[in-house]
This record gives C-alpha cells, structure tokens and sequence, in this order.
C-alpha cells in the first residue's frame, strides 16, 4: 500500500497520554514533565485546545492546578492537514518540541513530538541526495531564488533546494544543494552575479590561483 507524505505524517499524531485539564494538578504531572523532557503540553477545556502549558511553570506543588497558569498558555498549535514543512516550521517558530494538532473546528485531536517528525528532513532529496552543496551570500533584498536557479540549471545541473541560512545585518546567507556537475563552474558563475562565496571547496580555481598568489608573495618576500 502507498502512502502519501501527509498520510505518512499523521500517523505520527500521538494520542496518549492525554492532555491536561484545569484541574490537573501539578503533583501530578510534575514527574512525568520531567522524565519525557517536554517544552510544553496541551491543555484542554471540554475537547476545545486552551493552550499549552510551559514545562518551567511546573514545579511540584499540592495546592496548584493547570488552571492557575491559564494566563500564561502558549497558543501553539498546527491543523490536522498540516505538511511535515508546515509541522517543522512550526517547531521552529514557537522554540518547541510539542505541537498540538487541531481540526477545523478548533477540537484536539493529539499532538506531534519534534524527535518523530524530524527525520522527515532527512528523506528530502535536499538531504539524503549526493550532489554539491554551496553557501554564498548577498544583501538580502539583492538575491533571487529564481537567478539562483538559473544560475544552477545553466551549468546542466540540477537544483534539488535552497534555504536562507541565516539573515543578519541585511546580508542573507544562502545554502544551495545541486546535483553532481563541475562546481568550479557554478562558484564562478555565482561570482559573476555578484554573490560572494562562503563555503570553501578545493575545485575553486579562483580562490586556489589566489592561495598561489599569496604563497608566491610571501616567498618573494622571504628572500
């Protein structure tokens, strides 16, 4: 039987345990907290998802309950038909390692555990494909996914993804990964567009000449 990547993801929507309440008590649960290294857990009201509750506002305690921390619930959450890029953006977003899954009329449903959705990434061609892999950067309002694909695909390679790495003071740095092709030729292909090149790689004939430059210098000068 074939599944499709959402069928495959839903699958790991975990039921068990069950979410808290307002009248779950902190002793309780404190220990489980503990032991399952949770961020956060979904608290619920009659089926209807409140919110999340962060692991730190648990401590032991006999008198307190979920429901003296209503104030403080996180509101996060994915729907059901969410993609694993949506469910992982997600993770991302709220700094979190469980992410409540609703249906459309806001009822839980379950929720999804970081450590279970992750190795969706590793199955991306992006990943577990051999190819090149190259990190440049530029000004982040001056890069193109589209120039970047061109750029690629002109140099008979294939482009199996691009990300923005990081973004900091106005600079994006890009990570490209293509298929198997001459990488000397695409690093320069990426210089004559006005990207700087980050990653290092001994088929750059460019950079090499000027390692050989900057050899023969210090050599001239140490006669």
């Amino acid at each position: 039987m074939n599944f499709t990547v959402m069928e495959l993801i839903q699958n790991l929507i975990k039921h068990k345990p069950k979410p808290f309440t307002f009248e779950t008590k902190f002793d309780d649960i404190v220990e489980f907290i503990e032991e399952e290294a949770y961020s956060h857990f979904p608290v619920v009201d009659k089926d209807v998802y409140m919110g999340s509750i962060t692991a730190l506002d648990i401590l032991p305690s006999k008198t307190k309950s979920v429901g003296d921390y209503r104030y403080a619930l996180q509101p996060y959450f994915v729907r059901k038909d969410a993609s694993w890029f949506e469910v992982l953006e997600k993770f991302a977003q709220f700094d979190c390692n469980v992410l409540t899954v609703l249906n459309d009329n806001n009822k839980y449903i379950g929720y999804y555990y970081y450590n279970d959705v992750l190795p969706f990434l590793n199955k991306t061609p992006f990943i577990k494909d051999a190819g090149l892999a190259i990190v440049v950067q530029k000004h982040y309002l001056d890069y193109s996914v589209s120039e970047i694909a061109q750029i690629v695909e002109s140099n008979n390679c294939k482009l199996l993804g691009v990300f923005v790495s990081s973004l900091e003071n106005q600079t994006a740095q890009i990570t490209i990964k293509a298929s198997a092709g001459n990488i000397n030729e695409i690093i320069q292909a990426f210089r004559r567009f006005g990207y700087e090149i980050v990653s290092e790689h001994n088929q750059d004939s460019y950079l090499n000449e000027l390692k050989d430059r900057s050899a023969y210098l210090d050599k001239f000068l140490n006669i």
